[in-house]
């Protein structure tokens, strides 16, 4: 039995994922995902312009008149949503935590798919793979999709991306749309992200977005003074004087030379991806996304 409160809650959450997927989404969820493949539906006989890759030699030689194979899209796709539930998201310094976002934006994307007639599926991670929904239709299984997002309790505080997507390949073993919904926070990874590899597998052999969940503070520090930090994931506190200019610059240096290798490693991969903050507005971000590879698509 639901909690009358957290029903509640889900509820609101659904009212407003189903309106910005009624008014926003509409036709384009459909437009920028491919599906499967395509398969056999009818042979006809041949008209004029028709491919003649398509002729059916048995049927023509058999009837003595040239028949084609039409083939439809095969349209029902898997859709499987992989949300980071370690402690670094369940922070923010502006409108709303990183966690919460993950849960609206995976929402509008569940939504998005069940109006399709696709099936969604849920892989919730910190280091270790924390809870798996296989993949189903239908309303039911969105709202139970929501509910855990919102309110699952990870076991665990750290983060490991790799260990999500070799999970994805185990469980999904036909392509399918992934969306990974991350802040790509790894404690004590320095240098090239140990993701890099998975990363890449996954993008090859699923149609991978990845969407960054991003805070203003994570790129600078206020002047405030002494302010102590704790890093989530770790449990560590550390003290540090933001009244130092010096102390400010080198956050805002490194801060920077992480996002911006972050950026690199997506656009040498070729994984699409999109960056939302929680200062600003998420649905400004995927309609962005969405007009964007609705172009590159309708261009292939």
């Amino acid at each position: 039995m639901i909690p009358k409160e957290l029903f509640q809650k889900v509820r609101r959450i659904q009212i407003t994922t189903n309106r910005l997927v009624s008014d926003v989404f509409a036709g384009q969820y459909k437009s920028v995902f491919k599906g499967r493949g395509m398969e056999f539906d009818e042979v006809r006989e041949y008209q004029f312009g028709d491919d003649i890759r398509t002729i059916d030699w048995n049927v023509t030689a058999r009837t003595g008149r040239a028949h084609v194979k039409k083939y439809v899209e095969e349209r029902e796709m898997t859709v499987m949503l992989l949300v980071d539930a370690s402690y670094s998201t369940r922070f923010s310094s502006a409108n709303e935590l990183k966690s919460k976002l993950a849960a609206e934006i995976a929402a509008v994307l569940a939504f998005s798919a069940i109006r399709n007639n696709d099936k969604v599926g849920l892989v919730i991670f910190t280091d270790q793979i924390e809870k798996f929904i296989p993949p189903r239709k239908g309303n039911q299984n969105v709202l139970r999709v929501i509910r855990e997002v919102l309110y699952f309790e990870p076991r665990h505080r750290a983060t490991d991306i790799s260990r999500a997507l070799e999970y994805l390949s185990k469980v999904t073993t036909r392509r399918a749309v992934a969306f990974l919904i991350s802040d790509f926070f790894e404690s004590g990874s320095k240098g090239e992200p140990k993701f890099k590899k998975a990363l890449a597998i996954a993008n090859k052999r699923h149609d991978l977005i990845v969407i960054t969940l991003n805070d203003p503070r994570e790129r600078e520090l206020p002047d405030c003074g002494l302010l102590q930090v704790h890093d989530a994931e770790t449990a560590e506190l550390r003290l540090v004087d933001t009244s130092d200019r010096k102390i400010r610059e080198e956050y805002r240096r490194q801060s920077e030379q992480r996002l911006l290798q972050r950026d690199r490693l997506f656009n040498s991969i070729g994984v699409d991806h999109i960056d939302i903050a929680t200062d600003q507005s998420y649905a400004d971000a995927l309609v962005k996304f969405f007009l964007k590879r609705r172009k590159r698509v309708s261009r292939e």
